[in-house]
C-alpha cells in the first residue's frame, strides 16, 4: 500500500473530479452500446444474452465518445498536475465528509484509476495525521491508555462529532485517554484495510511517546469488522505485532458482524436483471458497488472470504473468524421505533439487533459474547449512535472496567 498521503487542495479535488467524471462517461457509454447491440439483434425477452459492441456507424460512435472521454480525462489530468501544489491545502470537515463519501461509494476504482480522491489509511489527531516519527511533539500529554476510533462506511474521522458530541473527545475529558481516530478508503476490501489498519496500530505502539498499558479500539458499523480482520490478520502473521499486547478491549457499535439486509437486498437485485438481455446492461450500475459495499452483505473479514467467490455468488461462505482471545469484547445494538426485534429488518434501519450482537443461527458462527458485554438502546437509528448519550454512558462504564 502506498504511504503517500492524499493531498486536499482545489487543483487536486479538481483533477480528481474531472478524472472521475471521464470514467463515468465511459461507463454510462458502455451501457447505452450493449443495450443499442441487444435491441439491434432482436433478442428473446428472458434469458442471457452475449453482452457485444455495437457494429457499423453506431458502432464507431460509441468508441469515439468512449476514447475521446478518456484521452480528455487523462489530458486535463496532465495539464493540471504541475500546479496542484502551488495553492494551499482547502482541507475542512466539509470537503473531508465528501470525499469519504465517495470513498464509500467507488473508493475502489478511485484506487484502482490512481485517482487523487482515494484516501489512504491514516492515524489522526484532532484532525491532522499522524507523523508516527513525530509524535511527541505532536501529542506533548499523551496518556499510556490510547483509545482508537475507527469510523464506519462513508465516513471520515470527522463523522465521530454529532450534536456537538464526539464520543472520543468525551473520554478523553472524563476518563484520561487519548484517542486517536482512523481514517480509510471505505470502498476497499474489508481485509485489504484490515491488514493496513495493523500496520498503522504497530507504527503507533512503537513510537508512542510513553510506554502503552492499555489500548482500547472503539469502532462503528463496518469498523468494527476492519478491526476484526486486523486484529486476525495481526494474531496471524509471522511480523511482530506489538500492539496486539496492550489491547484490552473491543468496542463494536452498531456492526454488522453477519451482514447487512440492504447490501443482500442489492445484491439479489443485481441478480434479478440479468435475467433479461435487455436489462443486463444495467446490471453494470448495480455492479458499481464497492468493494467494501459487497463486504458488507455477510460480514467479509479476510481476503479467502471474497477472492475464491464471484462477487455477486449468493450464500455465506466466509471463514470462521472468532474474536481475539484475552481482549474483552462488547457490542451495542439499537432499534427504531421503540421495539427490540431480534433478527428482523428493523434494528438501527440498517443493521439488525442479531447482526450487531453477533448472534447467529449456526452456533459456529455467533460470537459468544457474554450478556453482560451486549447492550441494546431503543429509538436510536444507525447514526444516532454516534451522538446518543445512552450510548456514550455505557461506552465510558466499558472503556473504564478492569
Amino acid at each position: 500500500m502506498s504511504k503517500k498521503q492524499t493531498a486536499a487542495g482545489p487543483l487536486v479535488d479538481l483533477r480528481g473530479g474531472l478524472r472521475l467524471a471521464a470514467d463515468a462517461t465511459q461507463g454510462v457509454t458502455g451501457i447505452v452500446e450493449a443495450l443499442h447491440a441487444t435491441i439491434a439483434r432482436v433478442a428473446l425477452p428472458l434469458g442471457r444474452a452475449p453482452q457485444r459492441k455495437a457494429k457499423g456507424i453506431a458502432g464507431l460512435v460509441y468508441r469515439t465518445v468512449d476514447g475521446t472521454a478518456g484521452l480528455i480525462g487523462k489530458g486535463l489530468d496532465a495539464l493540471l498536475t504541475p500546479f496542484e501544489h502551488l495553492l494551499p491545502s482547502q482541507a475542512s470537515p466539509r470537503r473531508d465528509a465528501l470525499v469519504a463519501a465517495l470513498n464509500g461509494v467507488c473508493g475502489d476504482h478511485l484506487e484502482r484509476s490512481g485517482n487523487p480522491l482515494a484516501i489512504t489509511l491514516q492515524l489522526r489527531w484532532r484532525g491532522q495525521r499522524l507523523d508516527m516519527a513525530g509524535l511527541a511533539a505532536q501529542i506533548p500529554q499523551a496518556s499510556s491508555h490510547i483509545v482508537v476510533l475507527v469510523h464506519g462506511l462513508c465516513m471520515s474521522d470527522h463523522g465521530w462529532l454529532r450534536d456537538g458530541h464526539d464520543h472520543g473527545a468525551a473520554l478523553a475529558k472524563d476518563l484520561g485517554v487519548t484517542p486517536v481516530y482512523a481514517l480509510y478508503n471505505s470502498g476497499r476490501h474489508v481485509s485489504a484495510n484490515g491488514a493496513a489498519l495493523a500496520e498503522q496500530l504497530q507504527a503507533l505502539v512503537q513510537h508512542w511517546p510513553v510506554p502503552v498499558q492499555q489500548l482500547t479500539i472503539v469502532c462503528h458499523s463496518m469498523g468494527g469488522l476492519i478491526a476484526r480482520s486486523a486484529c486476525h490478520q495481526a494474531a496471524q502473521s509471522a511480523a511482530g505485532q506489538d500492539w496486539l499486547k496492550p489491547l484490552r478491549r473491543l468496542i463494536f457499535i452498531g456492526t454488522p458482524h453477519h451482514g447487512a439486509p440492504l447490501e443482500r437486498g442489492g445484491n439479489w437485485l443485481h441478480r434479478v436483471m440479468d435475467v433479461s438481455p435487455y436489462v443486463a446492461p444495467f446490471t453494470r450500475l448495480s455492479g458499481l458497488r464497492s468493494e467494501g459495499i459487497t463486504d458488507l452483505r455477510h460480514g467479509n473479514l479476510l481476503e479467502a472470504d471474497w477472492a475464491e467467490h464471484a462477487r455477486d455468488e449468493p450464500g455465506d461462505r466466509r471463514a470462521i473468524v472468532p474474536l481475539p482471545a484475552g481482549v474483552a469484547s462488547y457490542a451495542m445494538a439499537s432499534t427504531v421505533g421503540g421495539h427490540r426485534l431480534a433478527g428482523s429488518l428493523v434494528g438501527d434501519g440498517l443493521v439488525t439487533v442479531d447482526s450487531a450482537l453477533g448472534h447467529h443461527a449456526d452456533p459456529a458462527r455467533a460470537l459468544g459474547l457474554a450478556k453482560t458485554h451486549q447492550s441494546t438502546v431503543r429509538d436510536v437509528h444507525h447514526m444516532g449512535l454516534l451522538g446518543s448519550p445512552a450510548v456514550y454512558r455505557k461506552l465510558k462504564r466499558w472503556v473504564a472496567s478492569d
